[in-house]
């Protein structure tokens, strides 16, 4: 379905010969915004489900990495340093256990300048055993 839109004398009588009428036309620009709310609704979900899961992979790691930490906080900083991405490839050992290249992954974001500073902000400190 094609609803016309733009002045008059710029567009044929799509709504017309299509036989939604303007009432259709109205319907169908009015109820646009709802399918992408909905869509971005799930998009939402399915974020928060993907976060969720990495971050049950990377506070296992933290916690095996090192023992005597609050692993929590720590893995709220890895996850929010990580790109889209990172939290896909770290979301996927979930599901299969934890492979070596995912914990090399940990670590490496775990290092980076954003995860420091988070790190020492929440006053942590990254002693092992």
């Amino acid at each position: 379905m094609i609803c016309p839109l733009g002045p008059k004398h710029l567009r044929p009588n799509l709504a017309a010969s299509s036989g939604i009428g303007a009432r259709g036309c109205l319907v169908t620009i009015l109820a646009a915004p709802l399918l992408i709310s909905a869509c971005s609704a799930a998009n939402d979900v399915a974020d928060a489900v993907t976060r969720d899961r990495a971050k049950t992979v990377v506070n296992a790691v933290v916690e095996r990495r090192f023992p005597r930490v609050n692993a929590a906080p720590v893995t709220d900083c890895v996850i929010d340093a990580a790109s889209a991405g990172e939290i896909l490839t770290i979301a996927r050992d979930s599901v299969g256990g934890v492979q070596p290249a995912t914990v090399d992954l940990v670590v490496d974001i775990a290092s980076r300048p954003e995860s420091v500073q988070c790190i020492a902000e929440n006053g942590l400190t990254l002693l092992a055993g």
